[in-house]
């Protein structure tokens, strides 16, 4: 039961704005996440000082927050009225930019990160509760491709505009300019989204702090594994503090009346499999942001702002192709339209794992086919998702295709990390190999040893094309396992 009126029925022409400004809205939180790795040479060497593990973290703490806090924001919107949530959402955005862009220390910095962190959870699963309260369910296919579609550019928005203003600005400038587009977003919502029902639910405090807790430990255990080893006893713990704790939530959840988020829902093939589905283009997606920025960096001698402009052949497919997608769904069914999304996305890892030496034509049409994946997948899940809960829980709903995305980026940044870092030091020449610890990074090896950079940028690379291997295959297995899960739910149909 509502305790507010529902607005009137939606239209195409009341529907279109709303849809751009959660496109937006949308393109803004996910691209800050893609937009802060490019400034991390200029964190490094400004007055801050920060330690490598200062470094990580001030990177890390905004997809820690966000990620936690994802799912129990798209149950708030539920209960408190998603417009609102958003809108709260996007001014605390915009206060933790400023903070940090004002930051005199790290402990400021990282406040400022994880302020910025709550206000992106509280954006993006409302951004999708308030277009498909806005949308005509016949629309809703279309208006969630162009969704999906937004959160598939927003991380090369981030390295494009990131990239022009580290390259005109420093560090501090980034955060004011995210401030100012956080505030600029702001006003359009107001303007254009519409107000929903309120629902009369219980908050289910027991079961969103277990939840958040479980995630937590998850993501400590993510993002430390590649600086401390994924067999350390601090990552170890962590993942074994995350078991635990998600059995003590499924157990918690199974009994609640009103459950933040009910663990039987996963016994849907379809819902299961998109989740893990989404997490998967995720992976290989920002495990790709990862290497790409530095590769065209050190291998190609590309300045920040290339860089940043050297991932757009990703976008073509995506902007042009999204608006088919759907059709492409109805003409020959889920189960094919992910097959080739995956096949596509994994051919096209392995593809720039040989052509990062090439001319860049060539590499610039392996990021085209990585787009051709993506453009397909992403609208295909998505939907997915928001068919499986009842659109008055459209906030959860939102707040799972978030959760699954913010996981499947971190993962694909330890992963790829992890592999890249192994390959760079074995392959290291024997001044800075030599050296204990090796250096982890281009930077550290080149102060080490300035005369090697020829051979330190070799084993960069050499290190950079496993990691694309090792992403492409992770994804081509992951996506089969998807695919099965996709041609059970069809045969047995909804349930």
């Amino acid at each position: 039961m509502a305790s507010t009126v529902e607005s009137p029925a939606p239209t195409a022409r009341k529907s279109g704005p709303v849809l751009a400004a959660m496109s937006v809205c949308t393109a803004l939180v996910v691209g800050f996440v893609a937009a802060i790795n490019l400034a991390v040479p200029s964190l490094a060497a400004g007055s801050l000082r920060p330690s490598s593990s200062d470094l990580l973290w001030i990177v890390d703490a905004y997809v820690v927050v966000f990620a936690c806090l994802v799912i129990p924001a798209g149950a708030a919107g539920d209960k408190f009225g998603r417009k609102g949530v958003l809108l709260s959402g996007l001014g605390i955005f915009a206060f933790g930019a400023l903070v940090s862009a004002v930051a005199p220390n790290v402990a400021v910095m990282l406040i400022g990160r994880a302020v910025t962190g709550l206000g992106a959870a509280c954006v993006l699963p409302n951004c999708v509760g308030i277009l498909l309260h806005a949308t005509a369910p016949e629309r809703r296919p279309h208006a969630l491709a162009v969704w999906a579609a937004a959160t598939g550019i927003g991380g090369v928005v981030g390295n494009v505009g990131g990239g022009a203003v580290l390259n005109a600005g420093s560090w501090r400038a980034l955060f004011v300019a995210v401030a100012v587009v956080a505030v600029c977003c702001l006003a359009w919502a107001a303007r254009s989204a519409p107000r929903s029902a309120r629902r009369i639910r219980t908050l289910d405090v027991p079961g969103t702090l277990l939840f958040v807790a479980a995630v937590v430990a998850l993501l400590i255990g993510v993002i430390e594994a590649p600086e401390k080893g994924w067999g350390s006893t601090v990552v170890l713990a962590a993942f074994a503090g995350c078991v635990v704790l998600g059995v003590c939530w499924a157990l918690v959840e199974l009994r609640a009346s009103q459950p933040m988020l009910d663990p039987r829902l996963f016994r849907s093939p379809a819902l299961s499999s998109a989740a893990l589905g989404m997490t998967m283009v995720f992976f290989g997606n920002f495990g790709l942001f990862y290497v790409n920025a530095s590769l065209l960096q050190y291998g190609r001698g590309f300045t920040v702002l290339q860089a940043g402009l050297g991932v757009v052949p990703l976008t073509v497919p995506i902007l042009a192709g999204t608006r088919y997608v759907p059709g492409i769904v109805r003409r020959i069914g889920v189960p094919a339209t992910l097959s080739a999304a995956f096949a596509l996305t994994g051919a096209g890892l392995l593809a720039l794992s040989y052509a990062s030496t090439m001319a860049y034509p060539v590499y610039a049409a392996g990021l085209v086919v990585i787009g051709l994946g993506i453009m397909l997948a992403a609208p295909c899940l998505t939907a997915q998702i928001a068919s499986a809960l009842p659109v008055e829980r459209a906030g959860i709903a939102g707040g799972l295709q978030s959760a699954t995305r913010e996981l499947g980026s971190a993962l694909g940044v330890a992963v790829v990390g992890t592999v890249l870092t192994a390959g760079f030091t074995h392959r290291l020449p024997a001044g800075p190999g030599d050296h204990t610890p090796p250096p982890h990074t281009v930077r550290e090896a080149l102060a080490l040893s300035p005369a090697d950079r020829t051979a330190i940028t070799e084993a960069f690379t050499h290190g950079a094309n496993t990691a694309l291997r090792v992403a492409a295959l992770v994804v081509l297995l992951a996506g089969a396992v998807v695919v099965a899960g996709s041609r059970r739910a069809h045969r047995t149909g909804p349930r």
